[in-house]
C-alpha cells in the first residue's frame, strides 16, 4: 500500500481539530507541519510543496498557507531559497559543530516510507517511537525524595478536607474596592519588583498586629513579605543551612516543611510529639541541628499546644547550640477558648527564633502572601536573597492588604471567621461524639481549622480514610504524617470549609463510617 501524500495526511490532521476551535486556520496548518517535521515524517532536506499547490489541495486560501510557512521559517524548522523552494532543516543535535559530531554516537537512520508528492526530494522518514521505548524523564535524587514524601498533600474541596479555609466568608466586594483604588491611582512604582522586603506600610501593619495579638517582639524592619510559608521555609533553608546539615522536624509533622528541607538537601531528623508538643529525647539532644521546625501554638497535625517547659527547653537548647528555630504560627488566629497564646519568638532572648506567618488561612488560599520576622542580624542578607532569588512583586496587592489591616477590616474579619469556625467545630463534635463513644476520641484543642479523632492502634486509619472517601468525605489518616513507624492512629477532620447547615448530616455520616470501621 502506497504511503499517503503530505496533503492527505495534513487533511486528516486538520479534520481532527476540535469543532469550534479558536485556533486560527494558519496555526492549525503550522502545527500539523511542525508535528510532521518533529516526528520525522518530513525528514531533513525534504522539499515542501509550494504554498499555491498546498492551498489548492487543502482547499485553503493561499494567505493561510503563506502564514503557516512564515511561522515555520521564523522558528527555524524550514529554510527557503528564492526560485528553489522551501526545505526542512536538519534539527538533530548532530547538525552542530564537527567536533561535537565526532564525539556523538551514530544515530539509527530513518527507515523507508513516509510521504510522496510532486517535487519531493526525500521519500523516507522515521517511525513514531514504540510505546515501550518511551521513558519518563529521570529525576534527581532530590526530586524523587520530594515526590515520595508527603502523600497527603493533595487538596480536594469536599466535606471535612483539612487545611482548607472557607474563603466564601471573605468580604470580596470590600477587597475589590481597596484594590481598585490603587489601580485607579496608577502609581508606576506599585507595578515594579519589590526591593525593600515588602511594601513598607504592610510591613508596619503586620508588626503592629503581631506586637499586640501574638506578643512578638518586632519592628517593621524585621518583617519580610514572602509568597507564603513554603517560600519562607525554603529561604531559611537556603540561607542558614548547607547541604547535609541536620534539621529537626516534628513527627508527625507538616509535609510541606519536609519537602522544603529535602529540596535543599538537608538531612531530616524526625522528633517525637507528645501531649506537650515536640519531645526530644537524649539521642535527639546529642545531635547538632542547624534548623528546628515547630508549630508550637497548634501542632500540625495533632493540634496539641507546646507547654511552657518545652518552650523554655527548646529556646535554651537553641541558644547553646547556635541553632535556628523556625516557628510556624500558621493558624493562631483561630483559638476558641481562653486567651491567645504568646509566641515562642516573644520568649526568645537570644535572637534564635524566626517567626513565620501567612494570610492564606485567614483570608483566602490564593492570596499567597506570607511573612517572616527575622532577627536584626538577618534582615539585610535575607532581604537581598529574597530579591535576588525570588524577584518578589504583587506590590499592588500588598498595598490593598495594608489598607485592609490598617482600616480595621482584618480584625473584623478575624472575629467573624473565628465565630463561624467555632460554631462549626462545636456542632461537629456534638454530632460525632454519640457515635464514637469508646471507639475513638476527639483529642485536638479547641482551636485551628481541624480536629483529630484518635483511633485504637488496631484500626487501619488509611483504610478507614478510604471508607470515608467512598462516602464523599475527605479525611486524612494521621499515620500518613509520620516519618517511619507511626505511634498513633487517627483521622484529621477539617471543619472550616464545611457549611454550617451541612455539619449535622455529614458529621453523622462520618461518625457512622468510624463506628462501623472501629467496631
Amino acid at each position: 500500500m502506497s504511503p499517503p501524500t503530505l496533503s492527505q495526511w495534513l487533511l486528516a490532521e486538520l479534520n481532527q481539530t476540535a469543532p469550534g476551535s479558536a485556533l486560527p486556520r494558519y496555526r492549525s496548518v503550522y502545527e500539523a507541519l511542525r508535528k510532521a517535521i518533529m516526528s520525522g515524517r518530513l525528514s531533513a532536506g525534504s522539499r515542501l510543496p509550494s504554498t499555491r499547490l498546498l492551498a489548492h489541495e487543502l482547499a485553503l486560501s493561499r494567505n493561510t498557507a503563506l502564514a503557516a510557512f512564515d511561522q515555520l521559517l521564523a522558528e527555524g524548522y524550514v529554510s527557503a531559497t528564492l526560485g528553489s523552494g522551501t526545505y526542512v532543516n536538519d534539527l538533530s543535535i548532530n547538525s552542530g559543530s564537527s567536533s561535537f559530531r565526532k564525539s556523538e554516537p551514530t544515530r539509527d537512520k530513518p527507515p523507508p516510507g513516509g510521504f510522496f508528492y510532486a517535487g519531493s526530494s526525500a521519500s523516507r522518514t522515521s517511525r513514531p517511537p514504540a510505546a515501550a521505548a518511551v521513558r519518563q524523564a529521570p529525576l534527581s535524587r532530590r526530586g524523587q525524595r520530594i515526590l515520595d514524601a508527603g502523600a497527603v498533600a493533595e487538596q480536594a474541596i469536599q466535606p471535612f478536607v483539612p487545611g482548607m479555609d472557607d474563603f466564601s466568608v471573605f468580604p470580596l466586594k470590600l477587597w475589590q474596592r481597596l484594590q481598585n483604588k490603587y489601580w485607579r491611582d496608577g502609581r508606576a512604582q506599585l507595578l515594579d519588583y519589590d526591593t525593600a522586603g515588602g511594601y513598607p506600610p504592610l510591613r508596619a501593619a503586620i508588626a503592629d498586629y503581631l506586637n499586640v495579638s501574638r506578643s512578638v517582639n518586632v519592628t517593621a524592619d524585621q518583617v519580610l513579605i514572602t509568597a507564603g510559608t513554603q517560600q519562607s521555609l525554603t529561604l531559611c533553608a537556603q540561607m542558614l543551612a548547607n547541604a547535609g546539615h541536620l534539621a529537626w522536624i516534628e513527627n508527625p509533622g507538616y509535609w510541606g516543611a519536609r519537602k522544603a528541607f529535602e529540596a535543599c538537601d538537608l538531612q531530616l531528623r524526625p522528633v517525637a510529639v507528645d501531649r506537650e508538643g515536640i519531645h526530644p529525647d537524649a539521642a535527639d539532644l546529642a545531635t547538632q541541628p542547624r534548623l528546628i521546625y515547630v508549630t508550637p501554638s497548634h501542632q500540625y497535625p495533632t493540634g496539641v499546644v507546646m507547654s511552657l517547659s518545652r518552650r523554655r527547653l527548646l529556646l535554651e537548647y537553641a541558644a547553646a547550640r547556635r541553632t535556628w528555630i523556625l516557628e510556624d504560627d500558621y493558624d493562631s488566629e483561630f483559638r476558641y477558648s481562653g486567651r491567645p497564646l504568646s509566641s515562642l519568638q516573644g520568649l526568645d532572648t537570644h535572637d534564635r527564633v524566626i517567626y513565620l506567618g501567612t494570610f492564606s488561612k485567614i483570608l483566602y488560599p490564593g492570596i499567597k502572601v506570607g511573612y517572616m520576622i527575622v532577627p536584626d542580624a538577618l534582615v539585610a542578607p535575607f532581604r537581598t536573597a529574597l530579591h535576588d532569588l525570588q524577584r518578589p512583586g504583587q506590590v499592588m496587592l500588598q498595598a490593598a492588604l495594608a489598607d485592609f489591616i490598617g482600616q480595621g477590616h482584618f480584625a473584623t474579619h478575624v472575629r467573624k471567621v473565628r465565630q463561624v469556625y467555632s460554631e462549626r467545630r462545636e456542632l461537629l463534635v456534638r454530632h460525632l461524639q454519640p457515635l464514637l463513644r469508646k471507639r475513638a476520641a476527639i483529642t485536638a484543642e479547641a482551636s485551628g481549622m481541624h480536629l483529630v479523632i484518635e483511633l485504637p492502634d488496631r484500626i487501619d486509619d488509611v483504610q478507614l480514610a478510604r471508607h470515608a472517601a467512598a462516602q464523599g468525605l475527605v479525611v486524612r489518616p494521621l499515620s500518613g504524617y509520620y516519618i517511619g513507624q507511626p505511634d498513633r492512629k487517627g483521622l484529621m477532620v477539617g471543619y472550616a470549609y464545611m457549611p454550617t447547615e451541612r455539619i449535622a448530616f455529614f458529621g453523622k455520616l462520618l461518625g457512622t463510617v468510624i463506628k462501623n470501621g472501629a467496631a
